[in-house]
Parts: C-alpha cells; sequence; structure tokens
C-alpha cells in the first residue's frame, strides 16, 4: 500500500498555462489583479503565472513588460509561492543561451518574486538542466525538475525509476511529471508515481492536460498512489487542451486522507471573476470550441493538442488539408529516426515540421528516402546541438541531413561562449532596467518593438504631464 498523504497539494494554472493553452496566451495583467487578494486566501501549494509562452506573448501581443507583471503578482500574492515554467537551456525561448545568460535569468525571477521555478528540457537530457538548478539553489529558490512523459520502447518504469534519482542527486528539491499530451492514463499514472517514489524521496508533482479526456482519473490514481501536488486550473479555465478543473479535484479529495483543505465557496466566487472573462474570450474567437472538447486522437497518434493545431496549420498554408492523415502516421517515423524524443516545445515542433516535409515532398517513399528537404532544426538536432536522445539517431538520415560533420555528444551550452557583455551593448540605447538586457535577449526583435512601443508611450505621458503643469500654472 503507497504510503498515504494527508493533504494533496494543487498548483493553480489559471493564471499561466490554462489561458496560454485555452486562449494563447492573451490574458493581461489588468485581468488578472482584480481576483489576486481572493487567490492568495486559497490556500494553494503554488499559482503558476509566469514562464512558458507568457513572457513572449506580453511583449508580442499585448505591449506589456513581463517583468512589471511578475512584481505586480508578487505584490498581491502575499501568501501564496508563484511558480514558473523555464526551458533549461532555452529559457523562455527556443534555441541554448550560454549560462551566463541562464544564471542570470534565474537570479533576475527570484528577485523578482518566483519561488518555484520549474525546468525541464525536450529531450530530457538532464545535462541541459544543470546551469539552471544550481542557479535556482544559489538564489535561494526550489528548482523543481520536470520530466517530459512520452510514450515508446526506452521509457520504460526503470527508465523513469533511474532518472528520479539522478534527478535527487544534482540537487533539484522536487519533482513533475509533464504530461503535456494528455497521454498519461489512469492505472500508468499509478504505475509510474509508485515507481518514482521507489526512486526518489523528493516530492512528486503531476502536470497534465485534459486533453484527450482522462485527466481527472489520472490525477485520482496517481494521488492514491503516493503523488505530492497536482496542477488544475479554475472551472472557466478549466479542461479541453487546458487542466482537469481546481473545483472538481478539491471535491473529489473532501472527506478523503488526501483532503486539500480548500474552501470550496471561495473558489465560487473566484470562479465567478473567471466567467465573464472566458464569456468575452469565446466572443471576440480567442477562445475557440475546438479546444475545448475531448480529442481522443492524442492518444492514437501521440501527438499533444498545440502540436496538432500547428500540423492542421501548415497543411492549410500549404493548401494540402487532405494529407493530415498521412502526417499524423509520418510523425512517430520521424520521432523513431530523430532517437524518440518526448513532443513538447521545440522538439515538437521540430518533429512536426520534418513529417509534413516528408509528406508533401518525400513521394511517400520508405526509409531516408522520405527526407528530401530537412528545416535546420531538423539538422541541428541530428548533429546534437540540442542535447542528447534517449535512444540513438537513425544513421542513414542523420548522415542524408548533416553529411560528414561530426556531431557533438558534449553538453551543447559547453560550446556556447558568454553572451550576456554582448546583450548589454546592443540593448543599451533602449534600456531602463537590469531585466531589458534578458527580454533582449530571449527576444531581441520583439523587445526592441516593445522598448519603442514603451518609449513612445512615456514620452505621451510625458506631454500630457506638461501640457496640465501649463494650464495650471500659466506663465
Amino acid at each position: 500500500m503507497a504510503e498515504q498523504i494527508k493533504k494533496v497539494g494543487i498548483t493553480e494554472t489559471v493564471l499561466r498555462d490554462a489561458h496560454q493553452s485555452l486562449i494563447a496566451t492573451r490574458m493581461t495583467t489588468e485581468e488578472m489583479l482584480p481576483i489576486i487578494d481572493k487567490m492568495d486566501k486559497v490556500g494553494y501549494h503554488s499559482v503558476e503565472c509566469w514562464g512558458g509562452a507568457t513572457f513572449d506573448a506580453c511583449l508580442r501581443f499585448l505591449k506589456e513588460d513581463p517583468w512589471v507583471r511578475l512584481r505586480k503578482l508578487k505584490d498581491g500574492f502575499k501568501n501564496t509561492k508563484l511558480q514558473m515554467l523555464f526551458r533549461g537551456q532555452n529559457i523562455l525561448g527556443y534555441n541554448h543561451y550560454s549560462d551566463d545568460v541562464v544564471e542570470y535569468f534565474v537570479q533576475k525571477s527570484i528577485a523578482n518574486g518566483i519561488d518555484i521555478i520549474r525546468i525541464f528540457d525536450c529531450l530530457n537530457d538532464l545535462r541541459n538542466l544543470e546551469t539552471a538548478v544550481k542557479a535556482a539553489n544559489k538564489e535561494g529558490g526550489h528548482a523543481q525538475i520536470a520530466l517530459s512523459y512520452t510514450l515508446g520502447d526506452a521509457y520504460t518504469l526503470d527508465y523513469w525509476k533511474n532518472i528520479a534519482k539522478e534527478i535527487e542527486d544534482m540537487g533539484a528539491n522536487s519533482i513533475c511529471i509533464k504530461d503535456m499530451a494528455g497521454l498519461l492514463v489512469p492505472y500508468e499514472a499509478e504505475r509510474l508515481v509508485k515507481a518514482l517514489k521507489e526512486g526518489t524521496s523528493l516530492p512528486i508533482q503531476l502536470h497534465t492536460h485534459y486533453t484527450s479526456g482522462v485527466a481527472a482519473m489520472t490525477y485520482l490514481k496517481a494521488v492514491e498512489a503516493g503523488c505530492d501536488i497536482i496542477d488544475t486550473a479554475m472551472s472557466p479555465m478549466a479542461m479541453g487542451t487546458s487542466q482537469p478543473a481546481t473545483e472538481v479535484l478539491v471535491e473529489t479529495f473532501k472527506g478523503t486522507p488526501y483532503d486539500t483543505g480548500i474552501d470550496q465557496n471561495l473558489l465560487a466566487e473566484i470562479a465567478d471573476y473567471f466567467a465573464p472573462l472566458r464569456d468575452k474570450y469565446i466572443s471576440s474567437g480567442l477562445m475557440s470550441t475546438k479546444v475545448m472538447g475531448v480529442n481522443i486522437k492524442t492518444l492514437l497518434y501521440q501527438v499533444p493538442g498545440g502540436m496538432l493545431s500547428n500540423l492542421v496549420s501548415q497543411l492549410k498554408e500549404a493548401g494540402q488539408d487532405d494529407k493530415l492523415r498521412a502526417v499524423l502516421e509520418e510523425v512517430p517515423k520521424v520521432r523513431k529516426d530523430f532517437g524518440e524524443p518526448p513532443l513538447v516545445t521545440p522538439s515538437s515542433q521540430i518533429v512536426g515540421t520534418q513529417a509534413v516535409l516528408n509528406v508533401l515532398y518525400g513521394n511517400g517513399g520508405e526509409g531516408a528516402d522520405r527526407y528530401k528537404m530537412f528545416t535546420q532544426q531538423s539538422k541541428d538536432l541530428l548533429a546534437g546541438k540540442y542535447g542528447q536522445t534517449v535512444k540513438p539517431f537513425n544513421k542513414e538520415v542523420q548522415k542524408k541531413a548533416i553529411g560528414d560533420v561530426e556531431p557533438i555528444t558534449c553538453r551543447p551550452a559547453d560550446n556556447i561562449p558568454a553572451m550576456l557583455p554582448e546583450f548589454e551593448k546592443k540593448v543599451a540605447p533602449y534600456k531602463q532596467q537590469d531585466e531589458d538586457v534578458l527580454s533582449y535577449a530571449l527576444f531581441p526583435q520583439v523587445a526592441t518593438e516593445f522598448f519603442k512601443y514603451r518609449d513612445a508611450q512615456q514620452k505621451k505621458i510625458d506631454t500630457t504631464v506638461a501640457d496640465t503643469d501649463a494650464k495650471a500654472y500659466p506663465v
């Protein structure tokens, strides 16, 4: 019998992954602030509110400074730990950065209000997580390593158990099972949690998506097996490609040894706040009803919801909508040739785009003949620039992609010289705070546009104030 938990912790995702999954991360800071006081009284284990795609979306679409958002959230959440998602050596971008940039980003994230940093790598290559974990420990933060959950011959219970021990030895504070595609079914979750508990004494958290329709049942079996914390979202922003509803799981465990102790009346008030926002997003077209249903194809093709919509979009642009089934059948073949990586940002985009190219330009051939074209990212992956995959690459495909180039076998960041001084120089004309260099480092073009917008807005304010002063105190 698994050791029973007297209380299961809840990480609330409504301010980050829920709206990232349902409305492409478009919730504004001003929409978040009025409800923070009530959310702070709930007694959540943590509130996930930053990282992931929020940083890019703030700058690119909302014309907000993500660092200002974090500081405002920290001011409001006086009793609740704030959590972020961090892509290992990629930070919040899509390429590997030098260690000095990773360390500085972690330092500034914690200084501005983050308590728990959930760190993952798309290949589960722990070497790509070392710098971020050490930096979080140095700054007094909680370093949680998230394992990207996937299926395949290599991903046995022994694989997960052994990697959990390595994570503990690295100095992480907890482990998260990151089931980004909703592939983890209930009884498999029970087996997985038990295996992890055998491999480590660290707390185990589970993150999944409702995409395939099994997530709430998966949480139930995981908690019964010893899972310590689960990720949920307030009901107006739950289910579909988001997480299971917070209120449902709180009620599920009420009166059991796992009782969360959370007040449903308080949750109801919070849900009442988000309900009109949901209606607004639906009427504006930001929230599509397509993302709210169950998509069992997730389990058939092991393709995350976001990746599926991306494939549909690529085929539509090429005028080849009728090729979707062929592409979905090609994805597992490409994944196998590419070392069987988990499908999560950015590996999902790399494998998915390559599958589209193979179907559209590979003449439906077999073996390496399907690979008529490679994206640069596919070449980089096959050259070892993203790290080590759990299985070896298909040698024939690798040769076709990179020719006689010697693939790297070291930690990729070992080949990247310090980048921070150069970013400091480039951001100098726009810099108003230390954090601006990090915004620029991750998204140079988008950040530059934002800095110009910020300057223009400040000039407008200065002009308005000067006009008001002139009228109030005429010379």
